[in-house]
């Protein structure tokens, strides 16, 4: 039987386990209780994150370390019996091959694995049936979600869902081992739909972050379109794709998303 004790992090699972007490309580206490609906955690690990979560609601929880199994099945036997967890075992992105993961609702609520991390928040704000996250992330890739003065791409998508909401910074000490940077967990709200092509004007947008948005974009659309938008952002010509936000974003992706409609 495997133990918590016994079991050794492995490096290419990136396995840092979560062990302070009041960031796991921070997580649960930042869950919207506004949706009534499953909870899906990727990432269980020993198992802590998932104990808190047991008074939240019904939880199906992914971990792609079998090694894992012996101890996460002893330690929640009686919850597995009643049916209020339910364990998945192996890579949640081989499971999540088309735009929905479950066929109801779910909130993610999860210590995602750095390696995967920006892999499973964008397919979370591309299902529609995801209507919540609280994640926890690499503190660099958080700022990237949560940006509001220099936008990325991936601000963007975040910001085209709901409002993104830094929750906390975490240390590395709170985690064994200790990974090598810091941690944050951030929230997402969806009150909207990522619209249908705005993550291709991101693409081409961001493709070069160095270089304007203008030479950027101007792979993809015509001069004249370009012109016809910029001068309806008044945006100047040397703008950078970090220095729009997201209304702007917006704004530029109907006016594109018309002028190619109408065959401009």
């Amino acid at each position: 039987m495997v133990s918590s004790k016994a079991h050794v992090p492995k490096k290419h699972f990136g396995q840092n386990f979560l062990h302070d007490v009041s960031v796991l309580d921070t997580i649960v206490q930042s869950i919207p209780h506004a949706h009534d609906c499953r909870i899906v955690e990727v990432g269980a690990g020993l198992g802590d994150l998932t104990n808190r979560l047991l008074d939240c609601g019904r939880i199906l929880a992914f971990e792609i370390d079998r090694d894992l199994q012996a101890h996460l099945a002893q330690r929640f036997d009686r919850e597995l019996q009643k049916g209020s967890l339910e364990f998945v075992f192996g890579d949640v992105l081989e499971f999540w091959q088309g735009e929905n993961l479950l066929d109801s609702a779910y909130m993610l609520v999860s210590n995602l694995p750095y390696y995967i991390a920006t892999a499973i928040v964008v397919r979370a704000l591309h299902d529609c049936l995801c209507k919540a996250m609280v994640v926890m992330v690499q503190k660099e890739v958080a700022q990237k979600f949560c940006a509001v003065s220099g936008s990325s791409a991936l601000s963007v998508l975040a910001q085209s869902v709901g409002e993104c909401m830094w929750v906390c910074d975490v240390s590395a000490s709170a985690f064994r081992p200790a990974p090598k940077v810091d941690s944050a967990v951030f929230k997402i709200v969806r009150h909207a739909e990522i619209p249908p092509r705005l993550e291709n004007l991101l693409q081409a947008a961001f493709a070069a972050p160095r270089k304007t948005l203008h030479n950027n974009l101007a792979k993809s659309y015509s001069k004249n379109l370009l012109a016809h938008a910029f001068e309806a952002l008044e945006l100047v010509a040397n703008v950078r794709p970090h220095e729009l936000n997201t209304p702007q974003y917006h704004q530029l992706y109907r006016i594109l998303e018309k002028g190619e409609t109408n065959g401009e």
